[in-house]
């Protein structure tokens, strides 16, 4: 597997990280836990060193799962995880809950999450979503207090726009932005990954592939559960899904001339974008855990890329993404 830097933080990670959310949490029935520890583990045997959870996915049972997976790996791992919302009572946190990332709060997030995660230091601790009522200053200087301290290795932000990394960045580094970013939804590329490269900032797709629709194997009759965020997901209706098929048939002629599948495709896209990308599809599934770490040695040439360039601009992807 090869390995990326994020940023100029010397975190080195997989090119490939894994997104750990869906194996306990976002839709029914969600996974076996014996069967997703076995999964996480050999995601490690195939050369992954990058998971991502949060303490919200649950809540608290994804952290658990991914803590009591890679306890056998400490020190060989990178495990990132998230602060952000707000607590309810005796209910543990919830974005329907709202927003809350004042210090005390981060503090507390992050003196459980060490708990479940079965770790000394958290590798990468992410802000999940900029919480409007807390001055950004105050979340990096909480975060940089932790370090400090020796809890936190590395601090990130998620979804955050270029002003406001900024603003981070200039208190307490950022190592790595971690927000959508696919063939079909690019709006970071105005002035969010510019901002990046010139701070120096990783960057982690999350949805790379998404939400599955990339893979080519969701069609206008497939159905979602309604614990499936996917059920209410405006790109998920049947009208949405069969006007974006032009984007799967490109991926899929692409794929075609490299003996490839168009997730394959999907994720090489995203790599070929800059060396400090490191995308995290999530999965569930042993065969198609493989199936993404196959799309590390595809090579896009600047021909392919132009190809898929020109042709995404004369597609209007239909619906919003949330």
């Amino acid at each position: 597997m090869q390995k990326r830097k994020l940023g100029n933080s010397n975190l080195e990670v997989s090119a490939l990280g894994l997104g750990c959310m869906r194996m306990s949490f976002g839709d029914s029935p969600v996974g076996d836990k014996q069967e997703m520890i076995a999964l996480i583990r050999a995601a490690v045997e195939r050369g992954i060193t990058f998971f991502d959870t949060a303490e919200v996915y649950g809540p608290f049972t994804n952290e658990e799962l991914v803590g009591e997976a890679l306890e056998p790996f400490r020190g060989q791992v990178v495990i990132a995880t998230k602060f952000g919302f707000k607590h309810a009572p005796g209910k543990g946190p919830s974005p329907a809950s709202g927003l809350d990332s004042r210090p005390e709060q981060i503090k507390r997030v992050a003196e459980e999450s060490l708990k479940r995660l079965r770790v000394d230091a958290i590798d990468l601790f992410y802000q999940h979503r900029v919480d409007p009522d807390v001055p950004i200053e105050e979340v990096a200087g909480a975060v940089k207090d932790l370090i400090q301290q020796g809890k936190v290795k590395h601090f990130g932000l998620s979804e955050a726009d270029a002003d406001t990394i900024r603003r981070a960045h200039a208190v307490q580094p950022v190592a790595a932005l971690q927000s959508e970013y696919s063939i079909w939804w690019r709006t970071v590329e105005a002035a969010v990954l510019p901002t990046c490269e010139e701070l120096g900032i990783g960057f982690v797709p999350y949805s790379p592939l998404g939400r599955g629709y990339l893979t080519g194997k969701i069609d206008e009759n497939t159905t979602f559960d309604n614990s499936d965020i996917r059920s209410r997901n405006p790109r998920f209706t049947p009208e949405a899904i069969r006007a974006n098929r032009v984007v799967v048939d490109l991926l899929a002629k692409i794929a075609a001339r490299k003996g490839a599948t168009p997730a394959q495709i999907a994720l090489a896209w995203l790599l070929a974008q800059k060396p400090w990308i490191v995308p995290i599809p999530g999965s569930r599934k042993l065969e198609r855990l493989e199936e993404n770490i196959g799309a590390v040695g595809i090579t896009l040439t600047s021909d392919d890329l132009r190809e898929i360039d020109a042709a995404m601009s004369q597609i209007t992807v239909v619906g919003d993404r949330y």
